[in-house]
């Protein structure tokens, strides 16, 4: 089933004025495209994208004014179809009485913003790609280290929450524990949040669920982070080989967003926390384009050519 937002969680979030049709804000919204009438307000509705949202501003309600008042009631109700979810008019500027009694009509509420036309227009797009995008949910602890969105993963029990408890101790934040629903921000971004339910708590074997405001602050929490990185924990054998130099990176593709993953073999007397902590410095020090494996590799071959040249 699609994603689908009402024009009340609109008015929630963005703080905009219900000028008309307040019983009408149950109206669902089903794309995140927006709509600036411009050629629909000469009377050419062949394209006329009626299931977006309406945005309005100074340039659109200047041209109305030039109208008579028949042609605007005209032009106000093709407008007003069926499938139009709202409308919204930027600058505070008044709506015209002609779209007030055609929206009533139909159905349809007109709000009011504050911000500049274009801003609107941003501030909207932002909020329904966020709110209508394909989601997908991924086991695991998600937590924000340094700024770096990591996400620590492996089987159940390997530890990932009590690593992400002392990550917490150390300053740093969590998003979402068990569960973590993941959605695509744009190309080459994947946000990370919470299910509402689970939202600021985490479980500890032994103890129980623990709401991490309650006991170290709202500093602690953070409702949703980008994803950057991924860390898995595995159990540590020694028939498994792991990475020792960090020069081959695995990437995983999550709604075709690659994220970079390194596994961490889980041993006694190991602390992960520390570890995770310097894999994140580590992955941001190759994004502002230092590479440690690869230093190492240019040292070792110019060392090798070195005593190759002196064996000669």
């Amino acid at each position: 089933m699609a994603n689908t937002v009402t024009v009340k969680e609109l008015v929630d979030s963005s703080g905009y004025v219900v000028l008309s049709g307040e019983e009408f804000l149950g109206n669902k919204i089903t794309t995140s495209e927006i709509s600036r009438p411009g050629v629909e307000l000469t009377g050419f509705f062949n394209f006329y994208p009626s299931a977006r949202i309406q945005l309005l501003g100074k340039t659109e309600l200047t041209f109305i004014e030039r109208m008579t008042a028949e042609e605007r009631l005209i032009v106000m109700r093709r407008l007003c179809s069926k499938e139009t979810p709202c409308f919204v008019i930027g600058r505070r500027l008044p709506a015209p009485s002609e779209l007030t009694k055609a929206a009533q009509e139909a159905g349809i509420p007109i709000l009011s913003a504050q911000s500049r036309t274009t801003r609107v227009s941003s501030n909207i797009t932002n909020f329904l790609e966020g709110k209508l995008a394909e989601r997908v949910s991924m086991h695991g602890v998600f937590v924000d280290v340094f700024g770096m969105g990591v996400m620590i993963t492996g089987d159940s029990g390997v530890g990932k929450s009590e690593t992400a408890l002392e990550l917490i101790q150390k300053g740093h934040r969590l998003v979402a524990d068990d569960r973590v629903d993941l959605y695509q921000h744009d190309e080459n971004t994947l946000i990370g949040e919470a299910p509402g339910i689970l939202r600021h708590l985490i479980e500890i074997r032994g103890i129980g669920i623990i709401d991490v405001m309650t006991l170290f602050g709202a500093g602690a929490v953070k409702q949703a982070n980008e994803v950057n990185l991924i860390v898995n924990l595995e159990l540590w054998s020694k028939d498994k080989k792991f990475e020792r130099l960090g020069s081959t990176e695995e990437i995983v593709n999550i709604l075709d967003v690659g994220i970079p993953k390194i596994t961490i073999p889980v041993k006694t007397g190991r602390n992960l926390a520390i570890i995770i902590e310097v894999a994140a410095m580590n992955f941001r020090a190759k994004t502002m384009g230092y590479n440690a494996a690869e230093t190492f590799e240019r040292n070792l071959e110019a060392l090798i050519k070195e005593n190759t040249q002196k064996g000669e």
